[in-house]
């Protein structure tokens, strides 16, 4: 089976980043969230985009959301490929 299984215990902290106001990665942890922002902070400094490094933002979004929580996983669709 593919798809995607994320952990949403809501004990840790969780980031969502934002480029112009709109979320472009979302529950990210703290590590995947460094690695990204540093990645976007580069690329945007050093490249040339419709972008500025002011376009970026993220939100912390305290543990304990959820309350609960679990595993959820999401499958990929009935069908063949798409190509």
């Amino acid at each position: 089976m593919s798809g995607f299984t994320a952990n949403i215990t809501g004990d840790q902290e969780i980031y969502h980043i934002y480029i112009k106001g709109e979320c472009v990665y979302h529950s990210l942890n703290e590590s995947q969230f460094k690695q990204t922002w540093a990645s976007l902070k580069g690329m945007v400094g050093l490249m040339t985009t419709a972008y500025k490094e002011e376009d970026l933002s993220y939100e912390k979004c305290p543990s304990g959301i959820g309350k609960g929580g679990g595993t959820i996983s999401w499958k990929e669709p009935e069908g063949g490929d798409s190509y």
